[in-house]
């Protein structure tokens, strides 16, 4: 486990549902929280490919549809699944506690 001084604030769960991802901001940097099965995973808000923001994105299991171009990533993993994304976007590790999402650092990928 992290040090508890790892983890920064980002939203509460009841911001995000299944297909309905929450766009939040830590210093400055746009981050989209998704919920899928019931946990909660957060990468870059912008598509690695264009202009994009995956928060306004359409959820599709466990892949969001950048709304710009209709590549598409893995919400779990950040890694692309379609054309014409190619680079995996950044993620970051996940922390849930009563009722308020926290990330730590980041887990992978990597931001345009």
């Amino acid at each position: 486990m992290y040090a508890e001084t790892a983890f920064h604030e980002v939203c509460q769960t009841s911001d995000v549902s299944p297909d309905q991802p929450f766009r939040a901001e830590l210093d400055g940097e746009p981050l989209a929280v998704f919920e899928v099965d019931g946990a909660y995973y957060v990468t870059q808000d912008m598509c690695t490919h264009g202009p994009g923001s995956l928060s306004e994105g359409y959820v599709e299991g466990e892949e969001i549809e950048c709304p710009f171009h209709q590549g598409r990533f893995s919400i779990l993993t950040g890694l692309p699944t379609a054309a014409p994304c190619i680079l995996p976007l950044k993620t970051w590790r996940v922390v849930v506690r009563d009722g308020t999402i926290y990330i730590g650092t980041p887990a992978g990928g990597a931001a345009p």
